[in-house]
């Protein structure tokens, strides 16, 4: 029997089907507020063949499950389907409010609440286990980390032990630096069960690093840095970069220019001089950055005016290329009747994929080699 899985905050559902494509989970229960994200979480499930959550959607504030009669209902649902299968949360609250880029409002931000909103259904729920997933904001500043801190004492005081690293995308094998704070817990009675004696055990026996393909010292290696920029260029790719981790191996691999999204792209309102005048690799501004073929992406942040451009072309990057360096498979595909805006930004807060399915197999083989039995 798969393991059972409980969404929140899911957007398109980078993170769920990292879960799910590993065949070892199922997701039963999907919480999404934009009611946008959820058509198209739907409509690319339905395009792959991914059945249905048999619990359902819940397209509302996650606030609500909290309320009385509502999470008398959830935890109904948590029982059931803890008795017939392992069941865990997962989720990534939204970030701004820890974000330095963003609007580091902290916790007192109306998207800092709803960290706290989710530790509470977790807590009131108890599921077998659970993932948390954040900006590395959370780390970076006094205030916000003692927030952070404020959750994990709920949650071991709900009786979870709990472990967490700084992870970036690349070591999964996705193209983009992108740093995140992954906190997984599981609950004391199931550690009992796979014989787990302590929070130190826990911290011991949870390998971070049995489904990561890299190191994150590739960052450091000898990338190209800019060159010039010229429309319709081809070069070779230099032969000391890892090509599984470019723009280019991932473009081609999902054939971005025949994807059913290929022409999803916002076109320029004055000209196109903007769009010719920044070198290949070029990245060092806030806004307009453009993105080198032989090399990995920044963080895929489509948002708060931060532009992407095509290495060899006078535009910003279209939805297929976008999803090519989340690591999606080629063939998850956002519908057309979504807006360029709701389309950008839902990738941009998506986990990579990669990302999730290496975190959902390290917590598979944690599970597997202490002792737990589908």
């Amino acid at each position: 029997m798969p393991i059972n899985i409980f969404s929140f905050f899911s957007g398109a559902g980078f993170l769920d089907l990292g879960f799910e494509l590993t065949d070892f989970y199922k997701v039963v229960y999907v919480n999404e507020f934009h009611r946008p994200f959820n058509h198209i979480y739907r409509f690319a499930r339905a395009n792959m063949g991914i059945e249905e959550p048999i619990y359902g959607h819940f397209i509302g504030d996650v606030a609500q499950v909290l309320e009385k009669e509502n999470i008398k209902a959830f935890n109904r649902l948590m029982s059931q389907s803890k008795a017939e299968n392992l069941t865990g949360i997962i989720g990534g609250p939204p970030c701004p409010d820890f974000s330095v880029a963003g609007k580091n409002r902290g916790r007192h931000g109306e998207n800092g609440k709803l960290s706290g909103t989710y530790v509470s259904i977790i807590c009131q729920s108890k599921p077998d286990f659970f993932l948390f997933e954040n900006v590395k904001g959370l780390y970076r500043t006094a205030k916000h980390r003692a927030f952070f801190e404020t959750l994990k004492e709920q949650l071991r005081n709900a009786n979870y032990y709990l472990t967490e690293q700084l992870i970036n995308s690349i070591e999964y094998g996705a193209p983009q630096d992108r740093e995140r704070i992954i906190l997984i817990g599981i609950s004391k009675h199931l550690a009992t069960k796979l014989k787990i004696k302590s929070q130190k055990d826990f911290e011991l026996k949870f390998n971070w690093e049995s489904s990561k393909k890299y190191s994150r010292d590739v960052l450091c290696n000898p990338w190209p840095t800019q060159t010039a920029y010229k429309e319709q260029s081809i070069t070779t790719m230099p032969n000391d970069v890892i090509e599984d981790l470019t723009i280019q191996h991932w473009w081609e691999k999902n054939d971005v220019m025949n994807h059913p999204n290929a022409n999803m792209f916002f076109k320029p309102r004055a000209g196109i001089t903007r769009f010719t005048s920044i070198d290949e690799g070029d990245v060092s501004k806030k806004c307009y950055k453009r993105l080198h073929r032989w090399r990995y992406s920044p963080t895929a942040a489509y948002g708060n005016n931060e532009v992407h451009i095509h290495p060899y072309l006078p535009r910003r990057i279209s939805v297929a290329e976008a999803l090519a360096i989340q690591s999606l498979p080629a063939t998850f595909v956002i519908p057309e009747d979504v807006s360029l805006s709701d389309a950008f930004k839902t990738i941009g807060n998506g986990v990579p994929f990669l990302a999730a399915k290496g975190i959902a197999e390290a917590l598979y083989n944690f599970f597997h080699e202490n002792g737990y039995k589908d």
